[in-house]
């Protein structure tokens, strides 16, 4: 995994605003004891959380989208790490391992690539390199029975991640075959045809190789489904989705219902809890909408999604502070802060 950056604790201080008669989370988190055998040190950890971030806007620029998904990982941090240590949430349930940086690929193809076609097609080349070295990390988390918290980057990564958690749970005799179910509570399905890797068909390749069995999307928006890919919903017994409209315009369910509908329909086996941000109203994204859920009803996602299911990982995309069209909205990392510290909380109160 030659673009992973590994942190140490002066790497987390920096980050964190000690204050006299407070104890924040970047004081308590645990950081690898050695890098360089980073199984053993994964063993030797008491933490049930591996956080890692993955900010990169391949997928994204692949799937012909706005870029800036790589720059949602550190204002998170800033913020994560400054929360209050307390009985809430102590820190020391948490392993902060470090980030990818796959800058130099992204700046590689950006001078090189030509036309539009030439540039996707790079990028789509690209995201397989991402796809490899995500798949081994979590794969390598997961076996040695931690859950992993993923900050993207794109949508591109449910892939690697349900993969690399597959076979991670597997070999360590949690799950009796290298399969997962998943819940997204996305606008969009994320089951594009397979036509090269980008951040809209992460769940159609993982399915497509045998690593997902059972998949339910919350809230997407009837506007933004092409018809081959309803079809494919309406036509797999294994596939489950809830509409936007149906949940806030119908009133087919409530919101909380639909979650719970989800949760039920993937309860068989370990489910990977996947958040897109474009799903929530207002936050800055390749996918920007003015019509999306509250940022509270994401918090309620992720802590009702999490007591209900077999976890088996927490992946929080498509978020960003600054877009390449020039928008910037420093919030996302705080709320990408609140979703992460609820996720950890309804695990440990399971």
């Amino acid at each position: 995994m030659k673009h992973f950056r590994y942190y140490n604790k002066e790497d987390v201080l920096s980050q964190t605003r000690i204050r006299r008669f407070e104890t924040k989370l970047g004081e308590r988190i645990q950081v690898v004891a050695n890098a360089e055998d980073l199984e053993q040190s994964l063993k030797q950890s008491n933490a049930g959380f591996v956080l890692i971030g993955v900010p990169e806007d391949i997928g994204v620029k692949a799937n012909l989208g706005i870029g800036g998904a790589d720059s949602a990982w550190v204002p998170f941090l800033q913020s994560f790490l400054n929360i209050q240590s307390n009985d809430f949430l102590e820190g020391g349930e948490i392993l902060l391992l470090g980030h990818f940086d796959f800058s130099d690929m992204e700046h590689l193809i950006e001078q090189n690539a030509l036309s539009l076609d030439e540039r996707s097609e790079a990028f789509r080349h690209a995201v397989n390199t991402v796809d490899a070295e995500v798949e081994q990390m979590i794969h390598i988390i997961t076996q040695n029975k931690k859950i992993p918290i993923i900050i993207g980057g794109g949508h591109n990564n449910s892939y690697p991640c349900l993969k690399g958690a597959a076979k991670g749970f597997y070999k360590a005799g949690i799950i009796p075959l290298a399969q997962l179910n998943a819940i997204n509570l996305d606008a969009h399905a994320d089951l594009r045809p397979i036509e090269g890797r980008h951040s809209g068909n992460g769940f159609t390749y993982a399915e497509e190789d045998g690593y997902l069995e059972k998949y339910c999307v919350i809230g997407i928006h009837e506007n933004y489904i092409p018809q081959n890919v309803w079809m494919d919903i309406v036509n797999n017994p294994f596939f489950d989705c809830i509409t936007f409209e149906d949940i806030f315009l119908h009133e087919k369910r409530t919101f909380l219902q639909a979650v719970g509908h989800a949760a039920s329909f993937t309860d068989d086996t370990r489910c990977g809890i996947e958040l897109d941000l474009d799903i929530v109203e207002n936050v800055l994204s390749s996918a920007t909408s003015p019509v999306g859920i509250s940022a509270n009803q994401a918090r309620q996602y992720v802590q009702f999604a999490t007591a209900q299911s077999k976890v088996a990982y927490l992946h929080i995309c498509e978020g960003a502070t600054h877009l390449s069209d020039g928008r910037t909205n420093m919030s996302t990392g705080k709320l990408i802060s609140f979703l992460v510290s609820d996720f950890v909380k309804a695990v440990l109160m399971d």
